[in-house]
């Protein structure tokens, strides 16, 4: 009975220093989640596709009909639009952004990014093995 809980107990701390250390390894603002609105399903995908594809972001989210409210050239404006929400390297945002804005319709399209400061570490090793430093 003693030796099984000493083992569960080394293993619970194992786990809990291979965790820590892993999490140490992640520097809070090494990735970002990105944002950008969209038309439709089309160009959503389109998108999505093209940035994963160019291994400028590991996930693309298309959530579809959101509504936007915007001021644009004078005017009050509500649409129906997509949203994307990307997961890449925070040194990848500024190549994702062209890429966007090359592969858009809009004239003035949204792009957006907030760097992601904790999560799952398992998920950034993910995202650092899908997109290249």
């Amino acid at each position: 009975m003693t030796v099984s809980l000493s083992l569960f107990m080394g293993v619970c701390l194992l786990s809990l220093f291979t965790r820590r250390t892993i999490s140490s390894m992640i520097e809070a603002g090494a990735f970002s989640a990105a944002y950008v609105t969209v038309p439709d399903e089309e160009v959503a995908k389109k998108i999505a596709h093209g940035v994963v594809s160019a291994k400028l972001a590991a996930c693309v989210n298309i959530i579809p009909k959101i509504t936007s409210v915007y001021e644009w050239e004078g005017k009050i404006n509500e649409d129906s639009e997509y949203l994307l929400m990307l997961k890449t390297r925070t040194s990848k945002v500024d190549a994702l952004t062209k890429f966007v804005k090359e592969n858009h319709p809009y004239k003035v399209c949204e792009v957006i990014s907030l760097p992601i400061q904790n999560g799952n570490p398992d998920y950034f090793k993910w995202i650092s093995d899908v997109v290249p430093a």
